[in-house]
């Protein structure tokens, strides 16, 4: 069946980087669309990046350029790499992908501050 488990969460300073995974099973992420998703505390859940079955990335606008999302084919993971981390980036980080339906992990924490 299909299982999505988060990692790479942590604490850290402003400007410091993360690389959070995204570790599927019961399905190929080359071939398949994931998602990013985030929920700042107090805030609503919010998309941060997609990559489709072609390896499209898109982004939300606010996102781009220091969010990277990719697929490491050879562990059947996705990848959200966060350079220059900001206080407003803290949150649950969450992937997800549709097969049958909705999918979502159960999140890896992101906390940034000084």
């Amino acid at each position: 069946q299909v299982q999505l488990v988060e990692s790479g969460g942590g604490s850290v300073q402003p400007g410091q980087s993360l690389r959070l995974s995204c570790a599927a099973s019961g399905f190929t992420v080359s071939t398949s669309a994931m998602s990013w998703y985030r929920q700042p505390p107090g805030r609503e859940y919010e998309w941060v990046a997609t990559i489709d079955s072609d390896d499209n990335t898109y982004y939300e606008e606010t996102m781009e350029g220091r969010f990277t999302i990719s697929k490491d084919n050879a562990k059947n993971t996705l990848i959200l790499q966060i350079h220059s981390l900001k206080p407003e980036n803290t949150a649950m980080y969450y992937c997800e992908t549709n097969k049958d339906r909705q999918y979502r992990g159960q999140g890896t924490q992101v906390t940034v501050s000084s």
